[in-house]
Formats: C-alpha cells, structure tokens, sequence
C-alpha cells in the first residue's frame, strides 16, 4: 500500500492540514487500488476533497488489526486508560476552532453549533476518563451460604463504530470514548458524506497515545459490503450504530448469525408536547431550538409539535416571530442559524415530504420556499392542519420543517404524543413539577425534556425504546454498553 495522502484545507483559519487516507494498525494508508470518493460542500456543491475509499479487504484488515491489540488494550490498567481519554480531551478542545470548520465546511452546520458539538465531544471523552477509575465490582455472601458471590467487568472487545453524517464527529467520539474507556479496540465507520472530521479526530487519538491497532479508521462508499464483511466475523464482538431504523434492522439480522452484542440508536418522531399551564414563550423559544438546530437534521428534533388548544394562539405568534428571526447561509458564515442540508438527496426528501403535506391537507403559515443559487437549502417552514394519519406526521422529518399540531385538553396531548412506533425523545412544557413529572412518566420514549429543549449529556444515559433501538450512550450506562459482567462462584 502507498501512503495515503493529506489535504491541505484553507478557510479563515488559513490552511489546516486533513489527512484523507484508511487508519490502520496505526498508520495511514491508502485504500485497495488507491480508490477514493469524493466530499463535498453542501452550501455551494464544490468538492472539498478526496478520501480513501475502503474495499470490504481493507475493513477485515482493520479487524485483524483490532483483534491482535484487543488482549493488551483490555488488560491495561484503568488509569493508564484514563491518561489516555484526558489527553484527547485536551487536544480536542485545542483544535476546537480547526475541526469546527472542517464539521462545517463539509455537513453545513453552522459554526457556532460546530463548536458546540467539538466541545461536548471532548466533555464525554473526559467524562470516561473520569468514570472508568470509579467502576466497581460485587464481593458478597450467597443467600444460601457456602460461597461467595463476586462480579466484574471485562471487555466486550473489538467494536465496529457505525455513524451518521449529522453529527460527525460527536456520535463517533460518543461511541469512542466508551468503547476505549472499557478496554475494546475499535473499528470507526464515519458516514460517507461527512468523513472529514472523523480523519481530524482519528488523527487526535494518535497523537494522545492509543497503541497500534487499537483505534481503526475504514472510510467507504459502499458501507453494506464492508459491513457485511465485518459482521461476518467472529472475531467482531460488538457493534454500535446510530442511523435510521432501515440500515439498523439489517445489522441487528447479521449480529444474529454470531450472536453479537449490540447498541442501536435509531430513527424518531419526537412530539414537543406544550400543555395548557406552559411558559409560552419559554416554549416558543425552546421550540425553535429543538426543531431547527442543524437545519433539523437530528434524531431528537421536535418533529411533532403538539399544542394545547387554549394557549395555541399565543404559542403560533411567539413561535412564528422566533422562525422569522433565523437566517439562512452557509454554516461557516457569520451570523448563520440555518445552514443548507447535507445533499442533494435530503433536500430532495425534505421538499417532497412537503409536497405530500400540502397535497394531503396541510396548511403553509410560514417559509416553504429555497434559496436561489448553489447549495442545497430549504427556508424554515411552518406548517400547520396535517392530518394525524398523513405522511408528515408519521415520518421523520429531518429538516427545517415544523409541523405543529393542536389539540383539546392535556390528556389528549400526551396520548398524541405517543401514537408513534417510535420512542426515542419527547418534550414537555409546563409550569406545573407535578404535571411534568406526571406526563414524564406516561410519554412513551427512551428520554424526555421537561422545559428544556437539549438533552444530551455525558453524564446522562441516551437512548431509545419501541422502533428508536436500545442501549445507551453517556453516563454509567455507557462504558457497560462494552463491557461483560463475570460473575465469578468463589467456595469459601
């Protein structure tokens, strides 16, 4: 193999140096054949770069790699692990400004959102730094006497990392962060749209000192033969993805033929309930944030905004005031909020699923059009009167469209909320703790927002029920997500 190339990315920043090759066994190289695909910009449709494009061969190289650092790795001391993920958290927070403007150059978001997501990215790597020295076994007497009973933690092993192109880098560092923290070698799939920033990031954990074979890097065009190449194996322990429901079904059938351990992390219909007592401008705002950030291209959006009908008037004014207010442009503008989506293909979705919306009975009270020129951009849209049944109101959205939804009464909200197969994430508004925790309770997802429009955190546990997956990401749950509890019978 020849050496894989870097490229030199000039922006504001002036030039920061991407390498663009397969990370393996600890070094870059080139893909089989040389072969590469390209990235592009979705603001104005112009190439950024060129990366290696992995062969289902060079996956299972990645795996051979993974698998020979795995006793190692596994058997290194907590501390040692957790010297390690504090150094990757300081490089990250040292390169926040470089590595949010590749995130931005290449998936859109604005830079302000970048910045914020290369941020909470090294806050889960120093959060595991912290935890993985807390973790603590069992040593107890069995009920029945004559023995004791004692538990432990071990690694699951190599892990295959699968991620999406929405939040480049922090799914991956998310996954990473936990994995390694747990002693398993990885194997990262960042999405073909938006590899850049996983090769920065990569390229971070290199220079914080992770041994050969331990971190591995598999860029590809054609993700199902790598993965299925992968997933064939035994030596593969576990994967973890986040993506849509589709492409995690398909994984959770493969992981099946070897019984492998899995995390999924899948699609949603997230309702942002406001009931009748709600802070209306507290709402309206939260609103705006939960539907439009990353131009609502995020698993947790509010894609269902469901509104109590006595304070729905109020509600539509503030929300549709704040939607005016955002300004649409490339991400790594000033003064951006909205940035365009990632390609030509999501664009294309989001503007038929609002085609179908108009032609099954919505009303557009707000945005609906684009903008002219290069870029894949769609205005903020407000559309109000879908019918509950109609294909808006039962897909996942993924863009700057908000559907909003007003029913009779608060009962009747919260059971809105929950007719969804999907259950990864609600939002509810209200001035009353006991109300909130009441409907908390009763609304059928994995997580849910009480007046707060974000809820991800390191030391929290992220995850869904019903069709959204299962498994966590962060908190406590995190690290065990890679790990085998031994129970160990000790006669004494």
């Amino acid at each position: 193999m020849t050496d894989a190339p870097w490229k030199t990315i000039t922006g504001k920043l002036g030039e920061i140096e991407v390498p663009l090759g397969l990370y393996i066994d600890g070094e870059w190289r080139a893909a089989e054949g040389e072969k590469v695909f390209s990235v592009q910009n979705p603001a104005d449709e112009t190439e950024i770069a060129a990366v290696s494009d992995a062969s289902p061969h060079d996956a299972l190289d990645a795996l051979t790699a993974a698998t020979a650092a795995q006793e190692a790795w596994g058997s290194t001391t907590t501390r040692h692990r957790s010297n390690i993920l504090r150094k990757v958290f300081e490089l990250l927070v040292e390169r926040k400004e470089e590595i949010a403007w590749v995130m931005s150059a290449e998936m859109g978001k604005p830079l302000t959102e970048a910045r914020g997501e290369v941020q909470v990215s090294a806050d889960y790597f120093q959060w595991f730094s912290e935890l993985v020295t807390q973790q603590q076994g069992t040593y107890t007497e069995s009920p029945t006497g004559g023995f004791k009973i004692i538990t432990t933690r071990q690694p699951v092993g190599p892990s295959y990392l699968v991620t999406p192109w929405n939040f480049p880098l922090f799914m991956g560092a998310r996954k990473a962060a936990a994995a390694l923290a747990a002693g398993c070698t990885i194997i990262i799939k960042p999405a073909a749209l938006t590899p850049l920033v996983t090769h920065m990031f990569v390229q971070v954990l290199h220079e914080a000192g992770l041994p050969k074979g331990v971190v591995n890097l598999v860029t590809t065009s054609s993700s199902s033969k790598q993965s299925q190449a992968l997933m064939s194996r035994t030596e593969l322990k576990k994967v973890s993805f986040t993506g849509s429901t589709a492409v995690g079904v398909t994984l959770l059938k493969q992981a099946a033929d070897n019984v492998m351990a899995t995390s999924m992390e899948l699609g949603g219909n997230g309702p942002f309930v406001v009931l009748s007592d709600a802070d209306v401008e507290e709402a309206a705002a939260g609103a705006v944030v939960a539907k439009f950030r990353n131009a609502g291209q995020v698993c947790v959006a509010a894609n269902r905004i469901i509104v109590e009908k006595s304070v729905a008037p109020a509600f539509r004014e503030s929300f549709l005031a704040k939607v005016a207010e955002l300004r649409v442009g490339a991400g790594t503008e000033d003064g951006v909020n909205v940035g365009p989506l990632v390609d030509e293909k999501q664009r294309n979705s989001v503007q038929r699923l609002l085609s179908d919306a108009v032609a099954e009975g919505a009303e557009i009270i707000f945005g609906g059009d684009s903008t002219e020129g290069p870029g894949f951009f769609i205005n903020p849209t407000v559309v109000a009167n879908a019918g509950l049944d109609s294909t808006i109101a039962t897909s996942e959205i993924f863009g700057p469209v908000a559907s909003i939804y007003e029913v009779e009464g608060d009962d009747a909200a919260l059971d809105l909320a929950n007719q969804t197969p999907f259950g990864l994430v609600s939002y509810v508004y209200t001035r009353d703790v006991s109300k909130a925790i009441k409907a908390a309770e009763r609304l059928d997802s994995g997580m849910v927002g009480v007046n707060r429009a974000v809820v991800a955190d390191p030391a929290a546990p992220f995850g869904g029920i019903k069709a959204s997956g299962f498994g966590k990401e962060g908190g406590h749950a995190g690290i065990e997500e890679y790990q085998i509890e031994k129970y160990i019978a000790l006669n004494i």
